[in-house]
């Protein structure tokens, strides 16, 4: 389960964020609901980055080696 949510953490987030959003959207916050709509792909980019960066580093150290 822990190697799960350590894969997967982005996604879960992202999905929360974006029902936060559905939900304000339906209670009639419509500018609210807007603005975090953009959290979802946000933090899916950010997680992309960070692992490509990670894996690069990972892989540039294993080079070395």
């Amino acid at each position: 389960m822990k190697k799960i949510l350590e894969v997967y953490y982005p996604v879960i987030i992202a999905f929360i964020c974006m029902i936060y959003s559905i939900g304000l959207g339906l209670v009639g916050n419509f500018s609210e609901a807007q603005y975090t709509a953009h959290w979802p792909g946000t933090i899916l980019l950010f997680a992309i980055a960070i692992r490509q960066r990670r894996n690069d580093i990972n892989s540039k150290h294993n080079k070395d080696a």
